[in-house]
């Protein structure tokens, strides 16, 4: 039974009344509405995905880390309540909520473990964002009720040689009658450990460079594709991450994505509303390390008074609440933008470049605020802190992001 749809049809007015949300007159669920405001299916979510993430995700965490990779249970209960097919339409098996609906989501699920975090963001807001707004008809038809009951999709884009330079890339695709033969690698690649689709970034047309790159569907059984083993990461850890090696893989003409030439295009404005996901990931890291070691410091005593008690910890412990509430309101505009179909990459950047540089801050200070406990396994701080880290790197380094934001300051001043 798929509960976020069963909860999206009616909403319990004394949850809201009990929880004190702020609601606008009057709002509908596309409008933009202040920061601070969420629409009715919006906080249902959010409390819907929160209530999951306790109940079923936080029980295997520690599980998952020493396994590196997700429960099996566990996935086919993220597909049976619909977090995997958020804003996919309900005609196709999906939630059919918005964007921020995702990007709350998302955060929600951070605050419990960072590893279900990515799989959710990068396999709604990458992978089925991407065919439900430049697929055919036949594709989304085939494709995401899949997506969104069966099994995680995977965004293939980064190679050996191909990073932060991701038109670089080697993966070719040669015609071949009414197919393309796909020859390369790629690393880096999230979820591919369970993955049955990959979107597959290859060079169709060489000599036109980076304007050859296209989208293709690779399907997992395809002869040809194999999954290296999984990378053994600082954090993250049950989020699969592996090279995908693609030898001589024939795959239909109709499995181009989207348009011949256009994949470069394709993959720099999908990454940046993946951005604004992984700010959501990065702020509910930071907020499950914080949840985590406030109650701490107000119970710990030291010379006869609480540690909260001192000055110079209730310093601290306000700085890095303000600037976690800072980089949260930047996640939630970036979001509102998408949702308005306004210009949003610059706030895309500078949200995650702000949520993972807050993220690395906080979860290193809630580290410090637990003391020696805090460093060990038996507390979740260590875990939060390794989690955050990958956030600087992935869908854009931090340096990446400063020179999108530089760029678009400089076109709004010349």
């Amino acid at each position: 039974m798929n509960s976020i749809k069963i909860a999206l049809q009616k909403i319990p007015k004394d949850v809201i009344k009990a929880k004190k949300f702020h609601l606008s007159r009057g709002i509908s669920s596309s409008a933009v509405g202040p920061l601070t405001q969420f629409t009715e299916d919006e906080m249902l979510m959010k409390e819907t995905v929160a209530k999951l993430a306790k109940d079923e995700i936080l029980p295997l965490v520690k599980k998952m880390e020493k396994e590196g990779k997700i429960d099996d249970g566990l996935l086919k209960k993220l597909f049976e309540n619909g977090v995997m097919g958020l804003e996919i339409p309900t005609e196709y098996g999906g939630a059919g909520s918005n964007f921020m609906s995702t990007i709350l989501s998302v955060e929600e699920i951070a605050k419990v473990d960072g590893s279900v975090a990515a799989l959710v963001d990068i396999h709604n807001t990458l992978v089925n964002s991407l065919i439900m707004k430049v697929g055919t008809d036949e594709q989304k038809a085939k494709y995401l009720p899949k997506l969104a009951q069966q099994f995680p999709g995977s965004f293939c884009l980064t190679e050996p040689n191909s990073g932060s330079d991701a038109f670089s890339l080697k993966t070719e695709a040669k015609k071949d009658g009414n197919h393309y033969v796909i020859n390369g690698s790629k690393m880096w690649i999230s979820n591919s450990d369970i993955a049955g689709v990959f979107i597959v970034f290859a060079n169709a047309n060489t000599s036109a460079g980076y304007r050859g790159i296209t989208t293709f569907f690779v399907d997992r059984e395809m002869e040809g594709v194999t999954i290296g083993k999984r990378e053994d990461k600082l954090g993250i850890k049950a989020s699969g991450t592996c090279m995908v090696h693609f030898e001589n893989v024939r795959v239909p003409e109709d499995n181009i994505l989207g348009e011949f030439g256009k994949g470069y295009k394709y993959a720099a404005s999908f990454l940046n509303e993946g951005r604004i996901g992984i700010g959501a990931q990065m702020i509910g890291i930071s907020q499950g390390a914080f949840d985590a070691t406030i109650p701490y410091t107000l119970e710990r005593k030291q010379f006869g008074n609480s540690i909260f008690s001192f000055q110079s910890m209730q310093h601290q412990i306000a700085q890095v609440h303000a600037e976690l509430e800072a980089a949260r309101l930047l996640v939630y505009n970036a979001a509102r933008l998408v949702e308005a179909k306004q210009e949003f990459a610059k706030e895309a950047a500078i949200a995650k470049l702000i949520a993972s540089e807050t993220a690395l801050k906080v979860t290193a200070k809630c580290i410090d605020f637990m003391g020696g406990v805090g460093f060990t396994t038996d507390f979740p701080q260590e875990k939060f802190f390794r989690d955050c880290k990958i956030g600087t790197i992935y869908e854009g380094t931090s340096n990446m992001q400063l020179s999108t934001i530089a760029k678009h300051i400089k076109k709004a001043y010349s």
